[in-house]
Formats: structure tokens, sequence, C-alpha cells
């Protein structure tokens, strides 16, 4: 019989229309595809297996976190040269739809949903799935795939996987569960991963500078956003780690509230305000931000947090934001975005993201968010992006994960380690392209009369 990685690619491009971007090597040895570059490897037949069961993207990241699919060389390469099947980048990147899958009217692979004998019904709809098996080669193809792949029985998920949810999102209880699940897998893996300043949220980044030395900058340049003055009220909603808080209590004199969800964080972010003998300027509490009720503040950060929140709870967080801010108060809101679609009823969350990372996260574009503060009473006065940013922070954390990868595994596991691993990697060629933006967006809730309490040059923190 014919070795496994010459017919995996002449499926391929017979489904995609389109040569192999990248050398595949399956489980017999075989290997085929461009002999330069990274290469695709499959361990087992249960990296097919969990494709055909999950056709599309989640299929793919099964695979991925149980091991049965790996990469030799370059991930960045790697994802970037199939970028165009995973993750869109924009239509000049995603090749042109075969005519096996244009003449089934489904234009993704990842809509390529297989209802073949034995195997279960997928969501592709009969009508689709009825043209795509007429066309004789997409037919042929999907039989050889199924041969290739001997399909049953169907793999459990990898246990790293978030449970599936259901019920109305964004409760104070599921979003509990959604901030432990990505937040509480042990502080030292964030450590190896992050590094001593233990920020989660893109760095600032200046010409030579290092990762710690970027992530200062980056507190910094927030905290002189708000205009932070001693004895002040900082709120910092979703502290993390602390990072913020402490920054801004010790450089600017400030008193601080903390507030997180998650346990692991806040145990940390305590132990480091006793290190550091600030603990009488910082509160760190596990509370949610609907539960602050003892306002007002001067000002507040959220870093990192609204991307959590969820478009149908951002209305309400926005309010809540507003009404705990003094007359004159100022917010920060560090926020990743999105483009926006031209149907946001046809939106769809990643699934990836959503089953392995952050369940529940929802990104929104920067016109919503910015619509959603001036509903609630802000007036916005200062949009900063920083896609590039973080773009060179995910790369230099992919880099520490890779350089401490027997620690971290040893740490979390392998599975969750290659979460990880590709999540950021996968992140960081999304700012890069400009799939994904993450921007700065510093607003006031105004005094009586309309007064701002801002200077007539805002920008005086980039002096």
């Amino acid at each position: 019989m014919t070795e496994a990685a010459p017919r995996l690619a002449a499926l391929a491009e017979t489904l995609l229309g389109a040569p192999l971007p990248v050398r595949i090597r399956a489980w017999d040895g075989s290997e085929a595809g461009p002999p330069a570059g990274p290469t695709m490897v499959l361990a087992n037949r249960r990296a097919l297996r969990r494709v055909l069961w999950r056709p599309g993207e989640l299929g793919l990241a099964r695979a991925w976190v149980a091991g049965d699919l790996t990469v030799e060389g370059d991930l960045f390469e790697l994802l970037d040269r199939v970028a165009g099947l995973l993750w869109e980048r924009g239509p000049a990147a995603v090749p042109e739809t075969p005519p096996a899958l244009r003449r089934s009217g489904l234009g993704k692979l990842g809509a390529l949903r297989p209802q073949l004998p034995q195997l279960p019904e997928r969501a592709a709809g009969a009508a689709g799935t009825a043209a795509l098996l007429r066309d004789p080669a997409a037919r042929a193809a999907l039989r050889d795939l199924v041969a290739l792949a001997r399909p049953w029985p169907a793999p459990a998920p990898p246990p790293e996987e978030a449970p599936r949810r259901g019920g109305p999102t964004h409760t104070r209880a599921r979003d509990r569960q959604a901030i432990s699940h990505h937040y509480d897998v042990g502080n030292e893996f964030y450590e190896h991963v992050l590094g001593p300043s233990m920020v989660y949220s893109c760095a600032y980044w200046s010409p030579g500078s290092t990762l710690e030395e970027a992530q200062r900058d980056k507190l910094d340049l927030v905290c002189r956003k708000l205009g932070l003055r001693p004895g002040e009220r900082l709120l910092d909603v979703g502290c993390g780690w602390g990072s913020m808080a402490l920054h801004a209590a010790r450089e600017y004199g400030v008193r601080v509230t903390g507030i997180t969800l998650s346990r692991e964080q806040a145990a940390y972010a305590r132990k480091r305000a006793a290190e550091e003998g600030l603990a009488d300027r910082l509160d760190i509490r596990i509370q949610d931000y609907r539960d602050v009720k003892d306002g007002p503040y001067d000002a507040i950060s959220s870093i990192g947090m609204a991307e959590h929140v969820g478009a149908e709870r951002y209305r309400e967080y926005a309010r809540t934001l507003h009404a705990l801010l003094a007359p004159g108060g100022r917010l920060l809101n560090h926020q990743i975005a999105r483009p926006p679609e031209p149907d946001e009823e046809a939106h769809r969350i990643d699934e990836f993201i959503d089953a392995y990372v952050f369940p529940d996260g929802e990104l929104s574009p920067l016109g919503t968010t910015v619509g959603e503060l001036e509903r609630a009473g802000f007036e916005v006065r200062d949009v900063e992006a920083l896609r590039e940013h973080y773009a060179l922070t995910l790369r230099a954390w992919v880099a520490r994960l890779e350089d401490r990868w027997e620690e971290a595994v040893r740490l979390t596991s392998p599975g969750r380690a290659r979460v990880w691993r590709l999540y950021m990697a996968a992140s960081a060629l999304g700012f890069e392209h400009g799939r994904l933006g993450v921007n700065q967006v510093l607003a006031v809730k105004p005094a009586e009369a309309g007064r701002s309490g801002l200077p007539l040059r805002l920008r005086t923190w980039g002096a």
C-alpha cells in the first residue's frame, strides 16, 4: 500500500485546491511536501481521527494538545504558512476555494463536515454534504482519508479541554469557573512564561529594551495616563498577580484595591505586597467587579480584563466602572480587539481559544468598546493602539516557554504547555498581520459643568 504521507499530501491538495504549504511526516516514517522549512509530524492515526470527528480548527487543536500532531522546526513559520487555512488573516491570504468545495457551497475547510456511513452527523447540513459527496474527486479523497484514519472509536478530547458549558454565559459562578480554568494552573508555571514582572498583558517596547523593562514601562505608562497622585484611590480591575497595583502604590503613592476571581493570583499578589512592605496600601480581594460597592475611586485601571466580560455584559461593565468613579475620575481600559465583521451577527468565538484558553472570552471591535464607554457616560479622551507591542511580547513569552519547556511540563502537563505554545505563537502572528489589535482607551467621568480635569495637552506621558 502507498505510504501514508504522499497519500495525505494528495488528499490535502484535492480538497484544498492548492499545493501543500508545509512538509508532513506520517506515523510510518514517510514524508511529502516542500523539502525546506518546518515539518508537521502526524505521530499516529489519531491525528486524522480527531479531524474527522471534529473537522476544522478544534480537531486540529485536539491533535496538537494530545501530542498526536507535532511540529519540527519553526512553529511560527509553519503557522504562518497555513494561516489561511486555520486562522484567517484576510482575503488575500486565503487560497481560492477549490472547485470540489465551491460546488458544494462550503467555502472553508472548517465547514467540511462529511456525513459518511457510520460517522456522526455534523453541522454542515444535508444539502451541502450531499453536493460535496456528488463530486467524484472529493468523494474519493474523503473515502481515502477515512481508510487512512481508521476513525473508530472516536478519540476522547484531551483532559486540558474545558468541559462543555450550558446555560447563560457570564454569570458570576460561570465567570469564576472560566477564570479558574485559565489562571489557576500554578503560579510557578506563569513565572516561567511571564518572567519576574508577572505581567500578563502586552509590554510597551523601546528599541533595545528587555521584556522586564518593557513591562515596567507599560505599567508606568498606565499610571501616567491616569495622572495618579499620592493619596488617591485606584481600583485595579482584574489585578492578576498584583504587578500594576504594586507599581502604582510604590511609585505613585496611591492606595490600591485590586480585584481578581483567581485565588492563586490573589494569594501571590498579597505575598508580594507583604514582602515589599506595601500591604498597608494594597487591598487585594477575590471579588467580581459587579460586587465592588466602596467607591468612589479617583482612577480605575482595567488591563486585559475586559475580554472576559462578554458582549452581552459590556454595557453593565462600563456603567459599573462609571458609577465607581468620583466626578473627574479616570479610566484606563487596556483591551484586545478584533476587526469588525461585515455582519456582526455572524461572528463566532474561536473554538480553540474557547475550549482551551479563555472559556467564554469574547473580543469586540474597538469602535464597539468606545461606543459602550460613551453610552455609560464616559468621555473618551485618548486611544492608543499597541498591536505591534503585543506581537513582540508574545514572541518573548514563547521564547521563555521553549527555553524552559521541561520545567513548564513538570509544573502543569505536556498538553497544557502545548496549549500555551500554540496559543501564544498563533496570537503573535494575529497581531503582526492585523487580525488582532490591542488598545489603551483613556476615558474620564466628567465633573460638574463638563470639567474633565485633564491637561490641555494630554499626551505629556510621552515626554
